[in-house]
C-alpha cells in the first residue's frame, strides 16, 4: 500500500520543482521586459498565482487602461487580450495561445450589428465585452456583467436597445432595469450548460448555504423564481461578497476556475461549485511554459487596424467609465 503513496509524492514533488523553475524563469524575464501579466479569474490555478492581476473582465480592463508597463501579457482570452491592445495602442499585447477564443464572442460578426443599425438608425447598440474588436466598433457602449445594469440605466430611454451578444445576460439586464431590448440569441457554452436541475440538486443538498450565480448562466428566471434571495453577480462581484458575507457556505454557479480566488479570499469558507465540470476549454489552454513562451519569443502579440480600434476605444472608455 505504500508504493502508490510514494509515487504520487515523487511524482507531485516533481511537477511543483518545474513550476517553480517556470515561475523563476517568468519572473525574471519579466522584470527585464518591464512586463505585466492580467489573468482571468477563471484561468489555472498556478496562471492565477503567478499573475500581477487577477479579476473579470471590468477589473482586467481597468488595470489594462492604467498600467504603466511597456509588455501586456494576457492570460485569458482572445477579446480579453484585444480589449487590452485596444486600451494601450502604444504597448505590446501578447496572448500565449491564439487558440484562447470565446464560444459566446464567435456568435456574433459586426456585419449583424451593421444590419441592426441600419434597421434603427436611431437605436442604440449595447455590446458585451466578450465580443470581437470589430463588434465594439460598431457599439455605443460596451459593458460588463458587473456593470451591465448601471450601463444600460444610464442610456436614453426613448430610444431602442441592441443588447449582444449574451441572451442570458440580456434577460438579467431586462428583469433589473425594467427596459425591454432587442436581444441576440448568443450564449457561453459553459454557462448555458448549468441548468436548473443541477442546480436545485446542489442546493438541496446545501439548505444554509448562500447561491451565487453568474448572470450568463441559462436559468437565471428560474432560480430567482426557486430562490428569490440568489445572487447575481459577476465573477468580482462574487469574491468581494463572499468575503463580507457571514455565511459558511456558498453554492457557486459559474466556471469553476473562480473556487481558487473564493477560497484565496476566503480560507475558512466552504464554496460548492453547482457543476464541477463547468470548465472553458479556451480558458484552460493557457499554461506558464506558454507564459514564459510568450515573453520569450514574444508571441503572440495583439494586433488591430487603427480604424477599428480608434472606434472600439471609444465604447470601451465608456464602458470603464461606469461603476
Amino acid at each position: 500500500m505504500g508504493s502508490p503513496s510514494l509515487g504520487i509524492s515523487l511524482v507531485s514533488g516533481k511537477i511543483d520543482k518545474m513550476n517553480n523553475d517556470l515561475v523563476e524563469q517568468i519572473q525574471s524575464i519579466k522584470k527585464e521586459r518591464n512586463a505585466i501579466i492580467l489573468a482571468h479569474s477563471y484561468q489555472r490555478d498556478e496562471v492565477q498565482d503567478i499573475a500581477d492581476f487577477v479579476g473579470d473582465s471590468l477589473g482586467l480592463s481597468r488595470e489594462a487602461a492604467k498600467t504603466e508597463a511597456e509588455v501586456i501579457v494576457f492570460a485569458g482570452v482572445h477579446f480579453m487580450a484585444e480589449t487590452a491592445a485596444i486600451l494601450n495602442p502604444e504597448k505590446t499585447v501578447l496572448i500565449p495561445d491564439v487558440e484562447a477564443g470565446c464560444s459566446l464572442a464567435d456568435t456574433i460578426k459586426a456585419a449583424d450589428v451593421q444590419s441592426w443599425k441600419d434597421d434603427n438608425p436611431n437605436g442604440l447598440v449595447v455590446a458585451y465585452v466578450n465580443t470581437s474588436a470589430e463588434v465594439k466598433a460598431l457599439a455605443d457602449v460596451c459593458v460588463t456583467s458587473a456593470n451591465a445594469v448601471a450601463v444600460v440605466s444610464s442610456l436614453d430611454q426613448d430610444r431602442p436597445i441592441f443588447f449582444v451578444p449574451d441572451m442570458f445576460l440580456g434577460a438579467h439586464v431586462e428583469r433589473a432595469t425594467g427596459r425591454k431590448m432587442n436581444l441576440w440569441l448568443g450564449e457561453c457554452h459553459v454557462h448555458a450548460g448549468i441548468g436548473e436541475r443541477e442546480i436545485n440538486s446542489t442546493l438541496d443538498k446545501h439548505e444554509n448555504a448562500e447561491f451565487m450565480i453568474h448572470p450568463e448562466c441559462s436559468c437565471g428566471s428560474a432560480c430567482l423564481y426557486l430562490k428569490p434571495d440568489a445572487k447575481i453577480m459577476s465573477t468580482e462581484g462574487m469574491v468581494k461578497y463572499s468575503q463580507t458575507s457571514q455565511a459558511s457556505e456558498f453554492v457557486v454557479a459559474t466556471e469553476v476556475g473562480i473556487l481558487h480566488r473564493l477560497q484565496k479570499f476566503s480560507p475558512t469558507k466552504k464554496f460548492i461549485p453547482v457543476k464541477e465540470s463547468a470548465v472553458c476549454e479556451y480558458m484552460k489552454l493557457i499554461t506558464l511554459e506558454k507564459i514564459l513562451n510568450s515573453l520569450v519569443n514574444n508571441q503572440f502579440k495583439i494586433e488591430i487596424p487603427p480604424q477599428v480600434a480608434n472606434k472600439a476605444r471609444r465604447s470601451l472608455e465608456s464602458m470603464i467609465a461606469v461603476g
